[in-house]
């Protein structure tokens, strides 16, 4: 389902009709994407860049809130508390109701709290989870 924006596309068509007995979660941030979804870079924990990632989700998802908004990984080069600061605008405004964070250490995820309450924690097992950080595991049956 990935693509430029698909998932977000078909899902907001889906449930549209449904809209008020669901919660809509998406993340951003994992790269950094143009308008037309092309990868143009890293993680992008950047206040406008958060920005312009939940205007474009409530766009294509054709919603006027994201339920559950996910920093997919954080940006080593913005501090989390300004991320999360502009996060906490969004839900001041209505635009988001509440946030999570992925793939953060104890202390990033402290500090996200710290800017703006998280109702959400995705925690990855090392070795479980970006295919950079991923262990080959044996296929069944294989000499281990």
């Amino acid at each position: 389902m990935y693509g430029p924006f698909t998932g977000e596309e078909l899902l907001g068509r889906a449930v549209a009709p449904h809209r008020d007995r669901v919660v809509l979660a998406t993340k951003f941030g994992g790269v950094t994407l143009d308008d037309t979804g092309k990868i143009v870079g890293g993680p992008n924990g950047r206040p406008d860049y958060v920005r312009q990632a939940v205007e474009g989700s409530l766009r294509r998802l054709g919603t006027d809130r994201i339920d559950l908004c996910h920093q997919h990984r954080v940006d080593p080069n913005v501090p989390v508390v300004e991320t999360f600061g502009a996060l906490a605008e969004l839900v001041a405004e209505g635009e988001v109701r509440y946030l999570g964070i992925s793939e953060a250490s104890a202390d990033t995820i402290r500090a996200a709290h710290d800017a703006a309450a998280l109702s959400a924690v995705q925690l990855v097992p090392h070795g479980l989870g970006h295919p950079r950080t991923r262990r080959r595991r044996p296929s069944p049956g294989s000499a281990r």
